[in-house]
Order: structure tokens, then sequence, then C-alpha cells
């Protein structure tokens, strides 16, 4: 059995601190999956880490906005994200939020591609004054993708790297990540869950148009 995990990393330069943190990130979940199925008979499972970086996929990201389609080599990053068992993603921060290039990523995706799958969500930023975009923006944007996120994220300004405390979290975060990945034995999560999960017409039921409604108001 093998557990794929996607890493999402939407640095814009080479090298960024960006992919760095990402493949800190991807190490240490690597290593909690193999710490916590290290007693299990015929041992843990294979660990396989497929790297997204978006700035390969820009150009062809800004044709899929336009033409509804994506092709070649962004067509095969949607695939590895859409069958990865996990996702850690990792954006730069701008103007107070998520990258634009990040988040258009997430926009042409399939709706519940990522249901059920579980996320560990990362940024970085020159400042530690941008640490708080990972609860007002990454984690609202990923609870409407209906993923499941880590508790602990991790923020990582430039002063943080090489810090016994990044470190800290890097491994925290990856701990609760293989946890869940391996809590539930693996697999496609999303797969699992989103039959469980309602549709939008069986979780908002019926929807009557504002104009009925008024209509409604006014017969009463």
């Amino acid at each position: 059995m093998s557990v794929r995990i996607a890493v999402v990393s939407a640095g814009l330069s080479q090298p960024s601190s960006t992919r760095l943190l990402a493949d800190q990130l991807a190490a240490a979940t690597t290593a909690a999956v193999g710490d916590a199925t290290l007693h299990e008979v015929g041992g843990g499972p294979e660990v396989v880490v497929d790297v997204v970086e978006l700035r390969d996929h820009a150009h062809a990201l800004a044709d899929h906005l336009l033409t509804g389609f994506a092709s070649g080599e962004l067509a095969e990053a949607i695939g590895r994200v859409a069958r990865a068992d996990a996702l850690i993603v990792v954006t730069p921060v701008f103007s107070a939020s998520y990258s634009g290039l990040f988040k258009t990523f997430f926009d042409v995706l399939e709706p519940e591609t990522l249901a059920g799958t579980p996320v560990l969500l990362a940024a970085t930023a020159g400042t530690a004054r941008h640490s708080l975009v990972l609860e007002h923006a990454l984690r609202p944007l990923f609870a409407y993708l209906r993923a499941v996120t880590v508790p602990t994220a991790v923020f990582a300004a430039t002063e943080d790297f090489g810090d016994s405390t990044l470190a800290a979290r890097v491994h925290r975060a990856a701990g609760e990540l293989a946890a869940m990945v391996v809590g539930r034995g693996g697999g496609r999560l999303g797969e699992r869950r989103s039959a469980a999960l309602p549709g939008p017409d069986e979780e908002f039921g019926e929807v009557v148009p504002f104009e009925a409604l008024l209509r409604r108001s006014h017969e009463q």
C-alpha cells in the first residue's frame, strides 16, 4: 500500500522560501507516516510525494481560466492533486492574503475534488505581521472546498528559517497530517467521505426564488 501526498507550492522565485518550507513539511510528513506505522506487520505504507510547482504552470492556468480546459502538464498536475491522499499547500503572502497564482489553481479544480482530503496549510512572508493569513484566508478557502485541514498551520517569516521554533511547528503539523492519513487506513479519503457528504441541494433544501418569498410576505 502507498500513501500519496501532493505538495502544492506557489513560490514565484527560484529558489524560494515557499518551496523550502514545502520541502521541509513534505520530509517531516514522510517521516511521521513512517513513525506512525513502524510496528505494522509487513511494514508501513510507501509514501509517494508529488510536488506541484505552480510557477511552472502560470501560463497554462491563465489559459484554463479563458478556455475552461486544462492541457498537458497542468492537466497532469491537477490529476496528481485529485488522486492524492493528503495535501500540503504553501503560498507566499501578497496583499495580506494568498497569492493570485495559488488561488487560481484551486479555482480551476472541479467541485468536490478535495472533499474529505486532509490538508496541511502553510504560508511564507517577509515579516511575521502576515501570520494571520493562515486563519483569515487559507482556512476558510479550504473549508469551502470541503477539505479537512489539520489543526496546526505553519507560517514562516524570513527570520524564522533555521529557528528551532519553526522546526517544532513543522514537525507538529506533519505529525497531525500523518495521523489523519494513517488513522483512516490510507486511500483516497475524499472518495470515502464524499458519498456521506450532502450535495448542495440536500444540504440547503429547495431554493426558493427571492421574488416568490416577497409574494408570500405580501399575501400574508
